[in-house]
């Protein structure tokens, strides 16, 4: 596909020079690589790639700084996604107090799994 289509393989070099640039594991070369792919990607004639340069100048300062915490929200939404898949399989809880005890239930059968895992 690469060969057939000259934008197809402009946005697959462009997705690879994002990737890598975010996979540095030092932060300061992870920075210099993004800031080498938004002026790379700003004019590429990519109208995708032209949007996301431009999402990114506009959460730069977050995005920078997760470069230097290894701290994210990812087990939160691990949280959140299990919860919101037990009330779409319940179709809906009538009773507020089981639908909370069954959001308990599923975490504290988690930490039992754990402690088992360890054990």
């Amino acid at each position: 596909m690469l060969y057939y289509s000259v934008n197809i393989s402009r946005a697959h070099w462009y997705k690879e020079s994002f990737l890598k640039a975010l996979n540095f594991k030092e932060p300061d070369k992870a920075r210099a690589a993004l800031i080498e792919w938004l002026q790379n990607a700003d004019h590429c004639g990519l109208i995708p790639f032209e949007k996301c340069s431009d999402t990114i100048r506009n959460w730069y300062s977050g995005i920078i700084n997760s470069l230097y915490s290894p701290i994210t929200n990812g087990f939160t939404e691990g949280c959140n996604n299990k919860i919101k898949v037990l009330k779409r399989n319940a179709y809906g809880y009538k009773n507020f107090k089981r639908f909370r005890n069954r959001i308990l239930h599923i975490f504290s059968h988690q930490k039992l799994l754990k402690n088992q895992a360890a054990a």
